[in-house]
Protein backbone atom coordinates (compact mmCIF):
# COMPACT_ATOMS: atom_id res chain seq x y z
CA UNK A 1 0.00 0.00 0.00
CA UNK A 2 0.92 3.37 -0.68
CA UNK A 3 1.66 5.28 2.22
CA UNK A 4 -0.30 8.73 3.33
CA UNK A 5 0.24 11.83 5.10
CA UNK A 6 -2.06 12.80 7.78
CA UNK A 7 -2.67 16.90 8.53
CA UNK A 8 -0.80 17.18 11.56
CA UNK A 9 16.10 43.28 4.09
CA UNK A 10 14.81 46.51 3.36
CA UNK A 11 14.07 46.42 -0.46
CA UNK A 12 15.66 49.40 -2.30
CA UNK A 13 13.80 49.46 -5.31
CA UNK A 14 14.55 51.64 -8.42
CA UNK A 15 11.72 53.44 -9.61
CA UNK A 16 11.80 54.19 -13.20
CA UNK A 17 7.99 55.64 -13.56
CA UNK A 18 5.70 54.92 -10.28
CA UNK A 19 5.92 53.57 -7.07
CA UNK A 20 3.64 50.49 -6.03
CA UNK A 21 1.20 49.85 -3.11
CA UNK A 22 2.16 48.56 -0.37
CA UNK A 23 1.03 44.77 0.55
CA UNK A 24 -1.55 46.06 2.87
CA UNK A 25 -3.27 47.96 0.31
CA UNK A 26 -3.25 44.79 -1.93
CA UNK A 27 -7.00 43.41 -2.53
CA UNK A 28 -8.67 40.76 0.14
CA UNK A 29 -11.37 38.34 -1.36
CA UNK A 30 -12.98 37.68 1.64
CA UNK A 31 -12.05 37.95 5.48
CA UNK A 32 -12.85 34.33 6.32
CA UNK A 33 -10.94 31.46 4.41
CA UNK A 34 -12.73 29.68 1.48
CA UNK A 35 -14.97 26.74 3.10
CA UNK A 36 -13.28 23.39 2.12
CA UNK A 37 -9.72 24.54 2.45
CA UNK A 38 -7.12 22.07 4.82
CA UNK A 39 -6.27 24.44 7.68
CA UNK A 40 -2.81 24.94 6.41
CA UNK A 41 -3.83 25.90 2.66
CA UNK A 42 -6.21 28.85 3.85
CA UNK A 43 -3.48 30.13 5.54
CA UNK A 44 -1.84 30.22 2.70
CA UNK A 45 -4.31 31.47 0.44
CA UNK A 46 -5.27 34.32 2.97
CA UNK A 47 -1.55 35.54 2.86
CA UNK A 48 -1.75 35.53 -0.80
CA UNK A 49 -4.73 36.95 -1.39
CA UNK A 50 -4.18 39.70 1.22
CA UNK A 51 -1.01 40.59 0.08
CA UNK A 52 -0.76 40.75 -3.93
CA UNK A 53 -3.39 42.64 -5.72
CA UNK A 54 -3.58 40.92 -9.20
CA UNK A 55 -4.73 37.36 -7.26
CA UNK A 56 -6.89 35.82 -5.04
CA UNK A 57 -7.10 32.84 -3.69
CA UNK A 58 -10.53 33.02 -1.47
CA UNK A 59 -12.51 33.01 -4.01
CA UNK A 60 -12.33 36.40 -5.70
CA UNK A 61 -11.31 37.51 -9.93
CA UNK A 62 -7.96 37.73 -11.14
CA UNK A 63 -7.07 41.09 -12.95
CA UNK A 64 -5.44 41.78 -15.59
CA UNK A 65 -2.36 43.84 -15.67
CA UNK A 66 -1.80 46.35 -18.08
CA UNK A 67 0.09 49.79 -18.35
CA UNK A 68 1.17 49.05 -14.81
CA UNK A 69 -1.90 48.64 -13.50
CA UNK A 70 -3.82 45.63 -11.99
CA UNK A 71 -7.29 45.68 -13.88
CA UNK A 72 -10.53 44.13 -12.85
CA UNK A 73 -12.09 42.45 -16.48
CA UNK A 74 -15.12 43.56 -17.96
CA UNK A 75 -15.61 40.16 -19.58
CA UNK A 76 -18.05 38.29 -19.47
CA UNK A 77 -17.12 34.79 -19.39
CA UNK A 78 -14.80 33.46 -16.47
CA UNK A 79 -12.99 30.20 -16.11
CA UNK A 80 -12.97 28.59 -12.58
CA UNK A 81 -9.59 27.59 -10.65
CA UNK A 82 -9.96 24.84 -8.24
CA UNK A 83 -7.69 23.78 -5.50
CA UNK A 84 -6.76 20.18 -6.79
CA UNK A 85 -6.65 18.73 -3.43
CA UNK A 86 -10.41 19.45 -2.47
CA UNK A 87 -11.91 21.15 -5.68
CA UNK A 88 -12.53 24.32 -3.45
CA UNK A 89 -12.86 27.65 -5.67
CA UNK A 90 -9.76 29.60 -5.35
CA UNK A 91 -10.35 32.50 -8.31
CA UNK A 92 -11.85 33.00 -11.53
CA UNK A 93 -9.80 34.26 -14.09
CA UNK A 94 -11.32 36.21 -17.09
CA UNK A 95 -11.49 35.19 -20.55
CA UNK A 96 -9.89 38.68 -21.40
CA UNK A 97 -11.95 40.75 -24.41
CA UNK A 98 -10.43 41.94 -27.48
CA UNK A 99 -10.88 45.65 -26.02
CA UNK A 100 -8.56 44.53 -23.48
CA UNK A 101 -6.24 42.59 -25.36
CA UNK A 102 -5.65 45.78 -27.71
CA UNK A 103 -4.78 47.96 -24.51
CA UNK A 104 -2.34 45.41 -23.40
CA UNK A 105 -0.88 45.30 -27.23
CA UNK A 106 -1.00 49.28 -26.82
CA UNK A 107 0.24 49.74 -23.59
CA UNK A 108 3.19 47.25 -24.81
CA UNK A 109 4.02 49.35 -28.35
CA UNK A 110 4.11 52.47 -26.08
CA UNK A 111 6.46 51.52 -23.48
CA UNK A 112 8.51 49.86 -26.08
CA UNK A 113 9.61 53.07 -27.47
CA UNK A 114 11.02 54.36 -24.41
CA UNK A 115 12.41 51.18 -22.72
CA UNK A 116 14.14 50.01 -26.02
CA UNK A 117 16.35 52.94 -25.62
CA UNK A 118 17.08 52.71 -21.77
CA UNK A 119 20.60 52.29 -20.92
CA UNK A 120 21.72 48.47 -20.58
CA UNK A 121 22.92 48.93 -17.37
CA UNK A 122 19.80 50.67 -16.21
CA UNK A 123 18.66 47.44 -17.21
CA UNK A 124 20.43 45.29 -15.55
CA UNK A 125 20.03 46.85 -12.07
CA UNK A 126 16.47 46.18 -12.76
CA UNK A 127 17.07 42.49 -13.14
CA UNK A 128 19.45 42.99 -10.07
CA UNK A 129 16.61 44.03 -7.73
CA UNK A 130 14.25 41.33 -9.44
CA UNK A 131 16.32 38.34 -8.40
CA UNK A 132 16.66 40.07 -4.98
CA UNK A 133 12.59 40.37 -4.71
CA UNK A 134 12.03 36.97 -6.01
CA UNK A 135 14.25 35.54 -3.53
CA UNK A 136 12.69 37.59 -0.61
CA UNK A 137 9.10 36.52 -1.89
CA UNK A 138 9.67 32.80 -3.01
CA UNK A 139 7.34 31.34 -0.49
CA UNK A 140 4.54 33.39 -1.35
CA UNK A 141 4.87 32.79 -4.82
CA UNK A 142 5.26 28.91 -3.92
CA UNK A 143 2.00 28.98 -1.77
CA UNK A 144 -0.22 29.97 -4.82
CA UNK A 145 1.41 26.77 -7.25
CA UNK A 146 0.51 24.85 -4.10
CA UNK A 147 -2.73 25.86 -4.31
CA UNK A 148 -3.73 26.22 -7.68
CA UNK A 149 -1.41 23.92 -9.17
CA UNK A 150 -1.09 20.86 -6.17
CA UNK A 151 2.67 20.70 -6.19
CA UNK A 152 4.28 19.80 -2.47
CA UNK A 153 5.07 22.88 -1.54
CA UNK A 154 9.09 21.98 -1.53
CA UNK A 155 8.55 21.37 -5.19
CA UNK A 156 6.91 24.54 -5.68
CA UNK A 157 9.69 26.31 -4.63
CA UNK A 158 11.87 24.70 -6.53
CA UNK A 159 9.55 25.83 -9.50
CA UNK A 160 10.55 28.96 -8.83
CA UNK A 161 13.92 28.47 -7.78
CA UNK A 162 14.76 27.18 -11.45
CA UNK A 163 13.09 30.67 -12.49
CA UNK A 164 15.65 32.93 -10.18
CA UNK A 165 18.21 30.86 -11.61
CA UNK A 166 17.39 32.36 -15.16
CA UNK A 167 16.85 36.03 -13.86
CA UNK A 168 20.18 36.21 -12.16
CA UNK A 169 21.62 34.91 -15.60
CA UNK A 170 20.25 37.75 -16.86
CA UNK A 171 22.02 40.42 -14.65
CA UNK A 172 24.90 39.30 -17.04
CA UNK A 173 23.63 41.00 -20.05
CA UNK A 174 26.10 43.90 -19.87
CA UNK A 175 28.65 40.91 -21.46
CA UNK A 176 26.07 38.58 -23.01
CA UNK A 177 24.99 41.95 -25.28
CA UNK A 178 28.11 42.92 -26.51
CA UNK A 179 28.75 43.17 -30.16
CA UNK A 180 31.88 43.02 -32.63
CA UNK A 181 33.84 45.31 -34.60
CA UNK A 182 36.50 45.30 -36.57
CA UNK A 183 38.77 47.69 -38.96
CA UNK A 184 37.99 46.10 -42.52
CA UNK A 185 39.71 48.91 -44.35
CA UNK A 186 41.26 52.32 -43.67
CA UNK A 187 40.01 54.03 -41.52
CA UNK A 188 36.81 52.01 -42.12
CA UNK A 189 35.08 50.31 -39.05
CA UNK A 190 32.39 47.18 -39.26
CA UNK A 191 30.37 46.42 -36.08
CA UNK A 192 27.59 44.76 -35.16
CA UNK A 193 25.12 44.93 -31.99
CA UNK A 194 21.61 43.18 -30.86
CA UNK A 195 18.60 45.36 -31.24
CA UNK A 196 15.23 44.22 -29.52
CA UNK A 197 12.66 43.13 -31.53
CA UNK A 198 9.68 45.23 -30.17
CA UNK A 199 6.36 43.22 -28.22
CA UNK A 200 7.06 39.96 -27.72
CA UNK A 201 4.37 37.02 -25.80
CA UNK A 202 4.98 34.49 -23.88
CA UNK A 203 2.04 31.32 -23.38
CA UNK A 204 3.02 29.58 -20.47
CA UNK A 205 2.09 26.24 -19.29
CA UNK A 206 0.19 25.53 -15.83
CA UNK A 207 2.89 22.46 -14.75
CA UNK A 208 5.33 25.50 -14.42
CA UNK A 209 3.50 28.75 -13.62
CA UNK A 210 6.78 30.46 -11.90
CA UNK A 211 9.52 29.09 -13.57
CA UNK A 212 8.75 29.26 -17.62
CA UNK A 213 6.90 32.99 -17.17
CA UNK A 214 10.37 34.05 -15.21
CA UNK A 215 12.27 33.07 -18.45
CA UNK A 216 10.49 35.24 -20.43
CA UNK A 217 10.10 37.60 -18.16
CA UNK A 218 13.49 38.38 -17.76
CA UNK A 219 15.28 37.49 -20.99
CA UNK A 220 12.33 39.55 -22.87
CA UNK A 221 12.57 42.86 -20.62
CA UNK A 222 16.97 42.98 -20.48
CA UNK A 223 17.31 42.67 -23.84
CA UNK A 224 14.64 45.87 -24.61
CA UNK A 225 11.74 44.53 -25.61
CA UNK A 226 7.92 44.61 -23.77
CA UNK A 227 6.06 41.47 -23.17
CA UNK A 228 2.61 40.21 -22.99
CA UNK A 229 2.03 37.15 -20.74
CA UNK A 230 -0.64 34.78 -21.04
CA UNK A 231 -0.74 32.00 -18.65
CA UNK A 232 -2.42 28.80 -18.04
CA UNK A 233 -5.82 29.98 -17.12
CA UNK A 234 -5.24 27.11 -14.77
CA UNK A 235 -3.13 28.93 -12.27
CA UNK A 236 -2.18 32.09 -12.76
CA UNK A 237 -1.37 32.98 -9.40
CA UNK A 238 2.28 32.93 -9.51
CA UNK A 239 2.37 35.27 -12.48
CA UNK A 240 0.55 37.93 -10.88
CA UNK A 241 2.59 37.74 -7.76
CA UNK A 242 5.95 38.27 -10.40
CA UNK A 243 4.16 41.01 -12.31
CA UNK A 244 3.58 43.00 -8.86
CA UNK A 245 7.64 41.92 -8.10
CA UNK A 246 8.28 43.38 -11.63
CA UNK A 247 7.07 46.75 -11.02
CA UNK A 248 8.58 46.42 -8.13
CA UNK A 249 12.00 46.54 -8.61
CA UNK A 250 11.31 49.15 -11.21
CA UNK A 251 9.97 47.88 -14.84
CA UNK A 252 7.80 50.70 -15.80
CA UNK A 253 4.52 50.45 -16.39
CA UNK A 254 3.84 48.37 -20.25
CA UNK A 255 6.96 46.67 -20.14
CA UNK A 256 5.29 43.48 -18.76
CA UNK A 257 1.41 42.96 -19.44
CA UNK A 258 -0.54 39.98 -18.43
CA UNK A 259 -4.11 38.86 -20.38
CA UNK A 260 -5.74 35.87 -19.48
CA UNK A 261 -8.24 33.44 -21.25
CA UNK A 262 -8.04 30.49 -23.13
CA UNK A 263 -8.02 29.85 -27.14
CA UNK A 264 -9.49 33.77 -28.24
CA UNK A 265 -6.21 35.11 -26.22
CA UNK A 266 -3.82 32.54 -28.11
CA UNK A 267 -5.49 33.48 -31.19
CA UNK A 268 -4.99 37.08 -30.94
CA UNK A 269 -1.38 36.54 -30.03
CA UNK A 270 -0.91 34.87 -33.07
CA UNK A 271 -2.45 37.32 -35.53
CA UNK A 272 -1.57 40.55 -34.09
CA UNK A 273 0.90 42.22 -36.48
CA UNK A 274 2.65 44.51 -32.88
CA UNK A 275 3.49 40.96 -31.27
CA UNK A 276 7.58 39.84 -33.06
CA UNK A 277 8.19 36.79 -31.13
CA UNK A 278 6.23 33.73 -29.62
CA UNK A 279 7.89 31.83 -26.55
CA UNK A 280 5.64 28.55 -26.05
CA UNK A 281 5.25 25.72 -23.67
CA UNK A 282 2.82 23.11 -23.53
CA UNK A 283 1.29 20.31 -25.16
CA UNK A 284 1.56 19.14 -29.04
CA UNK A 285 -2.06 20.39 -30.38
CA UNK A 286 -1.67 24.00 -29.09
CA UNK A 287 2.19 24.10 -29.99
CA UNK A 288 1.55 23.22 -33.39
CA UNK A 289 -1.04 25.47 -33.57
CA UNK A 290 0.53 28.42 -32.60
CA UNK A 291 3.59 27.81 -34.10
CA UNK A 292 1.79 27.04 -38.16
CA UNK A 293 -0.51 30.33 -37.21
CA UNK A 294 2.24 32.95 -36.06
CA UNK A 295 5.09 31.87 -38.14
CA UNK A 296 2.82 32.22 -41.34
CA UNK A 297 1.86 36.17 -40.47
CA UNK A 298 6.11 36.07 -40.00
CA UNK A 299 6.69 36.04 -36.13
CA UNK A 300 9.79 34.22 -35.11
CA UNK A 301 8.13 31.54 -32.72
CA UNK A 302 10.15 28.64 -29.65
CA UNK A 303 7.70 26.24 -29.11
CA UNK A 304 8.46 22.94 -26.39
CA UNK A 305 5.59 20.21 -26.76
CA UNK A 306 5.42 17.09 -25.94
CA UNK A 307 7.93 14.49 -24.55
CA UNK A 308 8.34 10.76 -23.84
CA UNK A 309 11.57 10.80 -21.89
CA UNK A 310 13.56 7.40 -21.29
CA UNK A 311 16.34 6.17 -19.67
CA UNK A 312 18.07 3.05 -20.02
CA UNK A 313 19.53 1.09 -16.66
CA UNK A 314 22.71 -1.00 -17.47
CA UNK A 315 23.68 -4.25 -15.19
CA UNK A 316 26.59 -2.06 -14.29
CA UNK A 317 25.04 1.06 -12.93
CA UNK A 318 24.80 2.22 -9.21
CA UNK A 319 21.81 0.50 -7.87
CA UNK A 320 21.38 2.65 -5.18
CA UNK A 321 21.80 5.81 -6.96
CA UNK A 322 19.15 4.24 -10.00
CA UNK A 323 16.64 3.35 -8.14
CA UNK A 324 16.47 6.62 -5.85
CA UNK A 325 17.07 9.00 -9.50
CA UNK A 326 14.49 7.11 -11.25
CA UNK A 327 11.56 7.31 -8.50
CA UNK A 328 12.37 11.03 -8.48
CA UNK A 329 12.45 11.30 -11.89
CA UNK A 330 9.29 9.24 -12.86
CA UNK A 331 6.91 10.22 -9.96
CA UNK A 332 7.93 13.85 -8.84
CA UNK A 333 5.16 16.80 -8.82
CA UNK A 334 2.97 13.65 -9.95
CA UNK A 335 4.64 13.18 -12.98
CA UNK A 336 3.41 16.80 -14.52
CA UNK A 337 7.14 17.84 -15.97
CA UNK A 338 8.04 18.16 -19.67
CA UNK A 339 10.97 16.60 -18.39
CA UNK A 340 9.83 13.83 -16.02
CA UNK A 341 10.92 10.05 -16.58
CA UNK A 342 7.98 8.29 -18.28
CA UNK A 343 10.04 5.17 -19.79
CA UNK A 344 12.84 3.07 -17.93
CA UNK A 345 14.76 0.45 -20.18
CA UNK A 346 15.63 -2.28 -17.89
CA UNK A 347 19.08 -3.95 -20.11
CA UNK A 348 20.28 -7.78 -19.71
CA UNK A 349 20.10 -8.83 -16.26
CA UNK A 350 18.92 -4.92 -14.60
CA UNK A 351 15.70 -6.03 -14.53
CA UNK A 352 16.00 -7.90 -11.46
CA UNK A 353 16.26 -4.46 -9.90
CA UNK A 354 12.67 -3.67 -10.45
CA UNK A 355 11.47 -5.15 -7.37
CA UNK A 356 13.25 -2.73 -5.49
CA UNK A 357 12.03 -0.12 -7.74
CA UNK A 358 8.89 -0.80 -6.75
CA UNK A 359 9.52 -0.74 -3.37
CA UNK A 360 10.64 2.59 -3.42
CA UNK A 361 7.60 4.06 -5.50
CA UNK A 362 5.73 2.30 -2.59
CA UNK A 363 7.15 4.35 -0.27
CA UNK A 364 6.26 7.39 -1.72
CA UNK A 365 3.57 9.50 0.40
CA UNK A 366 0.57 10.84 -1.19
CA UNK A 367 -1.25 13.67 0.46
CA UNK A 368 -2.11 17.84 0.12
CA UNK A 369 0.94 20.02 -0.81
CA UNK A 370 0.97 22.18 2.35
CA UNK A 371 1.38 18.63 4.39
CA UNK A 372 4.70 17.92 5.39
CA UNK A 373 6.47 15.25 3.98
CA UNK A 374 4.02 14.79 1.08
CA UNK A 375 5.94 13.67 -1.82
CA UNK A 376 3.14 13.32 -4.23
CA UNK A 377 0.32 15.82 -4.32
CA UNK A 378 -2.55 15.61 -6.63
CA UNK A 379 -2.52 16.36 -10.33
CA UNK A 380 -4.17 19.13 -11.94
CA UNK A 381 -7.85 18.60 -12.73
CA UNK A 382 -10.19 15.53 -12.81
CA UNK A 383 -10.10 15.60 -16.41
CA UNK A 384 -6.36 15.27 -16.14
CA UNK A 385 -6.78 12.42 -13.21
CA UNK A 386 -9.30 10.56 -15.75
CA UNK A 387 -7.06 10.60 -18.99
CA UNK A 388 -4.19 9.23 -16.54
CA UNK A 389 -6.41 6.69 -15.33
CA UNK A 390 -7.47 5.37 -18.72
CA UNK A 391 -4.51 5.27 -19.92
CA UNK A 392 -3.01 3.00 -17.33
CA UNK A 393 -6.37 0.49 -17.65
CA UNK A 394 -5.23 0.41 -21.44
CA UNK A 395 -1.77 -1.41 -20.25
CA UNK A 396 -3.70 -4.97 -19.71
CA UNK A 397 -6.16 -4.00 -22.02
CA UNK A 398 -3.56 -4.30 -24.64
CA UNK A 399 -0.97 -7.02 -23.08
CA UNK A 400 1.06 -5.61 -20.73
CA UNK A 401 1.27 -5.49 -16.74
CA UNK A 402 0.28 -3.48 -14.48
CA UNK A 403 3.49 -3.94 -11.76
CA UNK A 404 2.20 -0.90 -9.91
CA UNK A 405 -1.26 0.57 -9.89
CA UNK A 406 -1.74 4.35 -7.89
CA UNK A 407 -5.15 4.50 -9.34
CA UNK A 408 -8.37 4.67 -6.31
CA UNK A 409 -5.71 5.93 -4.16
CA UNK A 410 -7.69 7.42 -1.03
CA UNK A 411 -5.78 10.45 1.01
CA UNK A 412 -8.68 10.29 4.13
CA UNK A 413 -8.05 14.43 4.52
CA UNK A 414 -8.69 15.01 0.67
CA UNK A 415 -11.61 12.91 -0.01
CA UNK A 416 -12.58 15.02 -3.54
CA UNK A 417 -8.30 15.57 -4.65
CA UNK A 418 -7.20 14.66 -7.95
CA UNK A 419 -4.67 11.88 -6.64
CA UNK A 420 -3.00 9.13 -8.31
CA UNK A 421 -0.37 7.02 -6.58
CA UNK A 422 2.68 6.13 -8.29
CA UNK A 423 1.95 3.88 -10.84
CA UNK A 424 4.02 1.42 -12.68
CA UNK A 425 3.93 -0.74 -15.74
CA UNK A 426 5.51 -3.15 -18.21
CA UNK A 427 4.80 -2.47 -21.58
CA UNK A 428 6.15 -2.55 -25.40
CA UNK A 429 6.77 0.05 -27.41
CA UNK A 430 3.34 -0.65 -29.92
CA UNK A 431 1.41 0.27 -26.60
CA UNK A 432 -0.96 3.34 -26.10
CA UNK A 433 0.90 3.85 -22.66
CA UNK A 434 4.01 4.05 -24.22
CA UNK A 435 3.21 5.90 -27.14
CA UNK A 436 1.44 8.98 -25.72
CA UNK A 437 2.43 11.00 -23.36
CA UNK A 438 0.50 10.20 -19.92
CA UNK A 439 2.00 13.47 -17.68
CA UNK A 440 1.33 11.99 -14.55
CA UNK A 441 2.79 9.77 -11.97
CA UNK A 442 3.37 6.78 -14.37
CA UNK A 443 6.69 4.65 -15.23
CA UNK A 444 6.42 2.04 -18.46
CA UNK A 445 8.89 -0.05 -17.96
CA UNK A 446 10.49 -1.56 -21.15
CA UNK A 447 13.15 -4.54 -21.75
CA UNK A 448 16.31 -4.36 -23.86
CA UNK A 449 18.88 -7.21 -24.49
CA UNK A 450 21.64 -4.53 -25.15
CA UNK A 451 22.71 -0.87 -25.07
CA UNK A 452 22.09 -1.29 -29.04
CA UNK A 453 18.46 -1.86 -28.54
CA UNK A 454 18.08 0.16 -25.93
CA UNK A 455 19.65 3.27 -27.90
CA UNK A 456 17.27 2.06 -30.82
CA UNK A 457 14.12 2.28 -28.57
CA UNK A 458 14.72 6.02 -27.95
CA UNK A 459 15.53 6.68 -31.54
CA UNK A 460 12.68 5.63 -32.51
CA UNK A 461 10.52 7.42 -30.66
CA UNK A 462 9.18 10.88 -32.28
CA UNK A 463 9.91 12.60 -29.14
CA UNK A 464 13.24 14.05 -28.05
CA UNK A 465 13.15 16.03 -24.86
CA UNK A 466 15.39 14.53 -22.93
CA UNK A 467 17.03 11.11 -22.22
CA UNK A 468 19.28 9.75 -19.72
CA UNK A 469 21.77 6.89 -19.07
CA UNK A 470 23.01 4.89 -15.40
CA UNK A 471 26.54 3.02 -15.95
CA UNK A 472 29.44 2.56 -14.32
CA UNK A 473 31.52 2.48 -17.65
CA UNK A 474 32.56 5.73 -19.47
CA UNK A 475 32.82 3.84 -22.55
CA UNK A 476 29.03 3.39 -22.27
CA UNK A 477 28.34 6.46 -21.24
CA UNK A 478 29.76 8.02 -24.12
CA UNK A 479 28.30 5.73 -26.74
CA UNK A 480 25.37 6.82 -25.13
CA UNK A 481 25.92 10.36 -25.56
CA UNK A 482 26.99 10.22 -29.20
CA UNK A 483 24.46 8.02 -30.16
CA UNK A 484 20.96 9.18 -28.79
CA UNK A 485 18.82 11.66 -30.37
CA UNK A 486 17.27 13.71 -27.81
CA UNK A 487 18.87 16.89 -27.19
CA UNK A 488 19.32 16.74 -23.57
CA UNK A 489 21.56 13.49 -22.20
CA UNK A 490 22.20 12.65 -18.73
CA UNK A 491 24.81 10.06 -17.35
CA UNK A 492 23.50 9.12 -14.11
CA UNK A 493 21.44 12.36 -14.05
CA UNK A 494 17.54 11.53 -14.42
CA UNK A 495 16.54 14.77 -15.34
CA UNK A 496 18.98 16.48 -17.43
CA UNK A 497 18.02 19.98 -17.73
CA UNK A 498 20.83 22.20 -18.22
CA UNK A 499 21.33 25.37 -16.43
CA UNK A 500 20.98 28.80 -17.50
CA UNK A 501 24.27 29.58 -18.72
CA UNK A 502 23.54 26.79 -21.46
CA UNK A 503 20.75 26.43 -23.99
CA UNK A 504 17.38 24.19 -23.88
CA UNK A 505 18.14 21.66 -26.17
CA UNK A 506 15.08 19.73 -26.90
CA UNK A 507 14.48 18.64 -30.33
CA UNK A 508 12.50 16.18 -32.78
CA UNK A 509 8.96 16.30 -31.75
CA UNK A 510 9.25 17.92 -28.56
CA UNK A 511 10.82 21.37 -30.16
CA UNK A 512 9.27 23.85 -32.90
CA UNK A 513 11.10 26.40 -33.97
CA UNK A 514 14.99 27.97 -34.73
CA UNK A 515 16.24 29.21 -31.84
CA UNK A 516 15.37 27.34 -27.95
CA UNK A 517 14.97 29.24 -24.83
CA UNK A 518 17.47 30.84 -22.23
CA UNK A 519 21.71 30.71 -22.64
CA UNK A 520 22.78 32.22 -25.40
CA UNK A 521 20.17 31.14 -27.75
CA UNK A 522 17.98 32.99 -25.37
CA UNK A 523 19.31 36.32 -25.94
CA UNK A 524 19.22 35.65 -29.77
CA UNK A 525 15.82 34.71 -29.71
CA UNK A 526 14.38 37.92 -28.18
CA UNK A 527 17.34 40.16 -30.14
CA UNK A 528 18.10 40.99 -33.91
CA UNK A 529 21.46 41.39 -35.35
CA UNK A 530 22.37 44.88 -36.63
CA UNK A 531 25.76 45.59 -38.51
CA UNK A 532 26.86 49.09 -39.26
CA UNK A 533 29.85 49.92 -41.28
CA UNK A 534 31.46 53.71 -41.09
CA UNK A 535 34.25 55.36 -43.07
CA UNK A 536 35.93 58.30 -40.59
CA UNK A 537 39.00 59.92 -42.57
CA UNK A 538 41.71 60.16 -40.37
CA UNK A 539 42.55 64.14 -39.62
CA UNK A 540 44.20 65.90 -36.82
CA UNK A 541 42.47 66.00 -33.53
CA UNK A 542 41.13 69.12 -32.39
CA UNK A 543 40.69 70.78 -28.63
CA UNK A 544 43.28 72.64 -26.86
CA UNK A 545 42.09 71.71 -23.30
CA UNK A 546 42.56 68.55 -21.32
CA UNK A 547 40.08 67.10 -18.84
CA UNK A 548 41.01 65.66 -15.95
CA UNK A 549 37.57 64.44 -14.64
CA UNK A 550 37.30 60.74 -14.33
CA UNK A 551 34.89 59.52 -17.12
CA UNK A 552 31.15 58.51 -16.27
CA UNK A 553 29.22 56.11 -17.96
CA UNK A 554 25.16 56.82 -17.93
Amino acid sequence: MIRLVRPTIPVHSIRLSRTYAAPALAQTASSAPSKGLSPLAAKAAEEVSSTWRGTSALGGKTKNYIGGEFKDSSSEEWLDVHDPSTQTLLTKVPQTTEAEFAEAVDAASQAFQTWSKTSVMRRQRVMFELQHLIRQHSPDIAKSIVLEQGKTFADALGDVGRGLQVVESATAITNTLLGDKLEVSSDMDTFSRRLPLGVTAAITPFNFPAMIVLWSAALATVTGNTLIVKPSERDPGATMIIAELCERAGIPPGVINVVHGGAPTVNRICDDPAIKAISFVGGDKAGEHIYNRATLLGKRVQANMGAKNHCVIMPDANKNLTLNAVAGAAFGAAGQRCMALSVAIFVGTARQWIPELLERAKDLKVSGGFEEGTDLGPVISSQAKAKIEHYISTVEEEGGKILLDGRGVTVPEYPNGNFIGPTVVEATVDMSAYKNEIFGPVLTIVSADTLDDAIAIINQNKYGNGASIFTNSGSTGRKFEIEAEPGQIGINVAVPVPLPMFNWSGNKGSFKGDIPFYGKSGIDFYTHRKTTTALWPASDAVGNRASVIMPQIH
